[in-house]
């Protein structure tokens, strides 16, 4: 028999208790829940309430580690809003699809009236054709005669409403018993839908929560301070943040293994300058998980590759992607900014496209200068570059589409790479900052990120300052809250 796929759409704006309840019920009687938040939507202004980073987020948040529920995130990833017949088509090659509707959707489809058949695109012929798992709760009125021909009807015992927690957010009245522990955390931390703009930095605490421990044991430092910590990690209950040990290269493969469980990632530095993590010398044992610390909101690269069959595979990346050149010859590439071609001929080893938090790595030793991880800017980076004369880097909005492109695939092929993974033959990388993915990055309050960046373009020397007025680079700007 085919898998039976339970299509869960909504603006879960933001995703409460009810359902979550509702997707655990849903798992019990289909083969896979789907629950997919909806891009912007004519019919709902408030899908834009916050940035859609923060509903992916929440989502991920409230649905993560249900048994047979996935979320899927490429109507908010792609500022999109796909209706029910285009979600039919999406998903009935992988098995019977059943669309979850509300019982107030089906009211009146005995005369033709219900808003599923006058609203819907294409909704008459769903109507006819498709199924839907049909929600009541107790107390509902429901005819009979109003259920589409193929149905299955689901009672849940779950108030609530994304519209009620909404209100009571915005009239700073108590939601936790309303959205799930680690969402009401996230709504608070960021303050969503109380400020016009969410902060994306908080102060905050990790005493007492327990974490999943990611290090490299390769590294002996890094194998010493697992086995001094270890105790502390939680072996059975629920972690509340991860704990990775090494160089911003273990802190590069825990984001991409475990970014999708929006967990804080806390590094402790083990290998070089660690741009990513904390210093290993201000942890003790005593004092870990550590009180004071800030949590940072950290966005991530959405990645398209295109291949000579021009096949688009997705991909995310942390710090940065890039193109390089695949044989001896150097790379001819295009570059095209916002659809409006920039560079039409680009001589060079490569280019690369890199994150604010990136922008130390490679992007640094190609020539550009390092951003500050919380900057709301990314980079664009040539490699070696012969043509155009004296062009090294760009300076990139957070809303700014980027193409490159080979223009002789044949003769001067190019091969990409994600945050140092190898992603095989392309001919042509598109990116862009995330809509959908961030990554959350703790650390010390006394962590002074400006200070490295500033270490590095001074080739690390420091003076006593000359006044007790601390110097523009020494300090690490923090926004004020909203």
């Amino acid at each position: 028999m085919p898998a039976r796929i339970a299509i869960f759409g909504g603006s879960f704006n933001p995703p409460g208790v009810h359902h979550r309840l509702l997707a655990e019920k849903l798992a019990r009687r289909f083969d896979e829940v789907r629950v997919i938040p909806c891009g912007p939507r004519p019919d709902k202004e408030i899908t834009n309430s916050i940035p859609p980073v923060f509903r992916a987020a929440l989502a991920d948040i409230t649905f993560g580690g249900l048994h047979r529920v996935a979320v899927d995130l490429f109507d908010l990833e792609n500022n999109t809003f796909t209706r029910n017949c285009d979600l039919q088509t999406r998903y009935e090659p992988r098995g019977e699809v059943w669309h979850v509707v509300g019982a107030d959707l089906i009211a009146g489809g005995a005369k033709g009236r219900s808003p599923i058949q006058r609203t819907w695109k294409n909704g008459r012929k769903l109507w006819q054709g498709a199924r839907f798992a049909v929600f009541t709760r107790p107390g509902c009125t429901l005819d009979p005669a109003d259920l589409p021909p193929h149905h299955e009807l689901i009672t849940i015992d779950a108030p609530g409403s994304s519209t009620d927690v909404r209100t009571r957010l915005g009239r700073s009245e108590p939601v936790g018993t309303m959205v799930t522990p680690r969402a009401h955390a996230c709504i608070e931390r960021y303050g969503l839908y109380r400020a016009p703009v969410p902060g994306t930095w908080s102060p905050g605490s990790l005493a007492g929560a327990g974490f999943l421990l990611c290090a490299d044991l390769k590294n002996p430092k890094a194998a010493a301070l697992a086995k001094r910590l270890r105790a502390n990690a939680a072996k059975h209950a629920d972690p509340r943040f991860i704990l990775t040990i090494g160089g911003d290269g273990a802190m590069l493969r825990g984001i991409r293994e475990h970014w999708r469980r929006r967990l804080p990632f806390f590094g402790i530095n083990a290998g070089h300058l660690g741009f990513l993590m904390n210093r290993s010398d201000e942890i003790t044992r005593a004092d870990f998980p550590p009180r004071d610390v800030i949590f940072r909101l950290l966005p991530m690269l959405y990645l398209e590759f295109e291949d000579e069959r021009g096949r688009v595979t997705t991909d995310y990346g942390f710090n940065d992607a890039w193109v390089e050149r695949a044989t001896s010859q150097s790379a001819w590439l295009e570059v095209t900014v916002n659809g409006v071609r920039r560079i039409p001929k680009l001589v060079s080893d490569g280019a690369l496209v890199a994150t604010a938090a990136g922008s130390t790595a490679y992007a640094r030793s190609m020539g550009a200068s390092p951003l500050l991880a919380d900057t709301p800017a990314w980079l664009l980076v040539g490699s070696n570059v012969l043509e155009p004369a004296n062009w090294k880097s760009a300076l990139l909005s957070t809303d700014t589409t980027v193409e490159v492109r080979s223009l002789d695939p044949k003769k001067r092929p190019i091969t990409a790479f994600v945050d140092g993974i190898a992603k095989g033959p392309v001919h042509a990388l598109r990116a862009r900052i995330s809509r959908a993915a961030a990554v959350e990055l703790v650390f010390l309050s006394s962590h002074d990120m400006a200070e490295k960046i500033a270490a590095i373009q001074f080739n690390g020397a420091a003076e006593q300052p000359v006044s007790s007025v601390p110097s523009v680079a020494s300090v690490s700007p923090v926004p004020a809250r909203p």
